[in-house]
């Protein structure tokens, strides 16, 4: 009779810790896609907002408003090419810049750098990605645009501005300002991202393939090249698109620099405008109508773009999954 009922509790025990783990596994489910869909409804919510804020605009100008390059505040014309092709051009400017500097202080920190100064070094990247936007702007509008445009442009001038059909791009006055000054800026904010994100994921990488590679007679560049790049591009990609995100939506940094001047100029040096800065200097001061409206467009184009990048990135990350499944 003892041992039945000692059978009997044990078995009423654990249906009571099984009934238990059920309501908490239940609840934890519960708690954690709730939080996942508040993600995707504040998403939804954005969307929405900006299509029925923006839809005067569209109604009136229709597609040829993310083609048209005027921006007549007065007359009521509006168009949003001269902030989408800033935009674009500055973060391309910027890309060009932080990506080849951040892989290399990513490989430097992870494959080169003595023991000694890999901590200083690791630290002074993060230090500057914690660094406020407006001190970067500040630095780039008193610091940097004064010697970039009495120092750094007429040399580009005298020399690649001297180059056939190349030259165009280094053309006009060198006053400091404009687009190259703002993707400069922008390179300098979206570096320490790239770069962090690239040396942490480089970290990961087992030390028996490395070291492997290294016993065959492999050179640092070989292993980097074959072993560690391959191993790591879906972080690598993520960290460039990380970047490129930031660059997209900067505010305050570019529109220090960038002029702020709705006109589109093949020169690099020329002053322009993004969709940030545009937003920054005139959604304060909008009328409700179509001037408010196609600020609102702006912030639309924007965020499609934003989605076109990373639509982008997805793909080529699904494109090199299977073609390294092709090879395997």
């Amino acid at each position: 009779m003892n041992s039945s009922a000692s059978l009997n509790l044990s078995s009423a025990k654990a249906i009571r810790i099984a009934r238990k783990q059920r309501i908490q596994d239940f609840l934890f489910h519960a708690v954690t896609q709730f939080f996942s869909l508040l993600v995707l409804f504040a998403l939804m919510g954005i969307i929405v907002s900006l299509f029925i804020n923006a839809g005067p605009a569209l109604n009136e100008f229709g597609i040829e408003f993310f083609f048209d390059n005027e921006w007549d505040i007065i007359n009521g014309k509006f168009g949003g090419l001269i902030a989408i092709y800033g935009t674009l051009l500055s973060s391309v400017i910027a890309l060009v810049i932080a990506v080849p500097l951040s892989f290399g202080i990513a490989v430097f920190l992870t494959e080169i750098c003595p023991g000694y100064l890999k901590r200083p070094l690791g630290t002074a990247i993060e230090l500057l990605a914690a660094v406020p936007s407006i001190i970067y702007g500040m630095f780039g509008l008193f610091v940097f645009a004064p010697i970039f445009g009495d120092y750094i442009e007429p040399a580009l001038q005298a020399t690649l501005g001297k180059i056939p059909f190349l030259g165009i791009l280094f053309s006009g006055p060198t006053n400091g300002i404009g687009m190259l000054c703002a993707g400069l800026i922008l390179a300098m904010m979206i570096l320490p991202f790239i770069a962090s994100v690239m040396r942490d994921v480089f970290e990961i990488v087992p030390p028996v393939l490395k070291e492997s590679a290294y016993g065959i007679g492999c050179t640092t560049w070989e292993v980097v090249s074959n072993i560690v790049l391959p191993y790591t591009k879906t972080g690598v990609i993520g960290g460039v698109m990380l970047g490129l995100g930031r660059a997209l939506g900067e505010t305050m940094a570019v529109t220090f620099v960038i002029g702020n001047a709705s006109r589109i100029s093949p020169s690099l040096f020329a002053p322009g405008s993004s969709i940030a800065s545009t937003l920054a200097n005139q959604f304060g001061e909008a009328e409700v109508g179509l001037h408010f409206s196609s600020l609102f467009a702006l912030g639309l184009a924007l965020f499609f773009i934003t989605f076109v990048v990373l639509a982008l990135a997805k793909w080529m990350l699904i494109r090199m999954e299977k073609s390294q499944g092709v090879k395997t």
